[in-house]
């Protein structure tokens, strides 16, 4: 009997309404409790996204180095969210760039389109400009892997076809070239190893770095500075007979100054008695044999591929060849990629980096160069002759220009 009141009782307590209400009301607090401690974690951070255009004005040292660490904050959080936001959701890839919702790939493009022909930022700085910050010229088309020196740079010659040679390397999925010319060993190189870093696209295990700044092989300090930076570094230069080399400089020179001397009497000292003058630079830039002296002092011959401008323009998937062998590269540039422009008279690749359409080089490329007196030709023949011979034994290659 005592038993059955106590079961009684007890039935009567858990099935009570007011005691129902009560457990339900205290699990609904423990699962809150749990959501709201698990949500810490995830969401605390998630304010910071937000980017507050006021800070960061005040003037002095002391604001400035609070930015880069905010910016470098933020950077940091956007790469572990990303991964967790839903789909829907856009981050730029850099809070200082407006924020234009642009693909990757149109970044590179314009990017590319922006220096495409430029090929020397010297003619972008006597017209007033000067050369672009790390940011500019960063490749975005790839958002893994990461920034390193390049492995591999094209270090001449001016106007021997060395944007021709890095359009069409370009088309390697194994090589990722910065577009501009950085001119890092010839002028910028007190801005630091990391400065010149920043300027290279990204690029994964197994990619070659690369880029090209033509006056390299003529700058007496960048066999040695490259050499600091990696005594492993292989090294390409575009050569091309050294008069035909010289009027396609007088031409684009010309083109953007049609008031300077005549080529004629640019290159001599005297007239009369046929003195050529050797400290014009487009003279100078052709005695190929005195500039590789220099860089053999700090690299052996194994490490530098000399490329015929020639050859690039009647066979350019033989040369394209050489360059990837010379890389380590697997052979994937061949002459299904080439066709010849009559027009322009070199080869244009039949479907460019990034895209499915022909692309040929710009208009700066291809210019009609002046009549040159045949006497005047003969004269610098007869002057380069013996550098080239010299140049042809320290390079093992006849490049038939005599």
């Amino acid at each position: 009997m005592e038993y059955s009141q106590i079961s009684h009782n007890l039935y009567a307590f858990s099935f009570s309404p007011v005691k129902n209400k009560l457990f339900l009301l205290g699990i609904m607090f423990l699962l809150w409790v749990y959501m709201l401690y698990s949500c810490v974690g995830y969401c605390a951070p998630m304010p910071s996204l937000v980017v507050d255009n006021n800070r960061g004005k005040e003037t002095g040292t002391g604001s400035v180095v609070g930015k880069r660490t905010e910016n470098n904050a933020r950077a940091d959080l956007v790469s572990r969210l990303l991964p967790r936001l839903p789909p829907w959701v856009d981050i730029e890839s850099d809070y200082d760039e407006p924020s234009v919702r642009t693909s990757s790939r149109d970044l590179l493009n314009k990017e590319i389109d922006a220096y495409r022909g430029v090929e020397d930022w010297g003619e972008m700085r006597g017209e007033g400009q000067r050369a672009p910050e790390p940011g500019a010229m960063s490749s975005f088309s790839n958002d893994l892997g990461s920034k390193k020196l390049p492995q591999a740079i094209i270090i001449g010659v001016k106007k021997g076809g060395t944007r021709a040679l890095l359009e069409f390397l370009r088309v390697h999925p194994d090589i990722r070239a910065v577009g501009a010319e950085p001119h890092f060993f010839d002028r910028n190189y007190e801005n630091g190893l990391e400065w010149y870093r920043e300027l290279m696209p990204k690029t994964l295990e197994g990619q070659i770095t690369m880029e090209k700044t033509p006056s390299y092989f003529v700058t007496r300090e960048a066999p040695a500075q490259i050499s600091v930076m990696s005594r492993d570094t292989k090294l390409i230069v575009v050569v091309r007979d050294p008069i035909t080399r010289a009027i396609s400089d007088y031409t684009q020179t010309l083109s953007k100054n049609p008031d300077i001397p005549t080529f004629e009497s640019l290159t001599f000292k005297n007239r009369t008695t046929g003195l050529i003058d050797t400290s014009w630079s487009a003279i100078q830039i052709g005695i190929y044999a005195k500039h590789l002296d220099n860089w053999l002092q700090y690299f052996p011959m194994d490490q530098i591929l000399f490329v015929s401008g020639e050859r690039l323009i009647s066979d350019p998937a033989g040369e394209l060849g050489r360059v990837q062998d010379f890389l380590g590269l697997k052979r994937i540039i061949t002459d299904k990629h080439f066709y010849f422009n009559q027009t322009k008279g070199f080869p244009c690749l039949k479907k460019a980096e990034g895209s499915s359409k022909p692309h040929c080089l710009g208009k700066t490329k291809g210019r009609t160069h002046p009549n040159i007196h045949p006497e005047v030709v003969q004269r610098l023949r007869d002057f380069y002759r013996p550098f080239n011979m010299k140049f042809y034994q320290m390079t093992g290659h006849n490049f038939g220009w005599d």
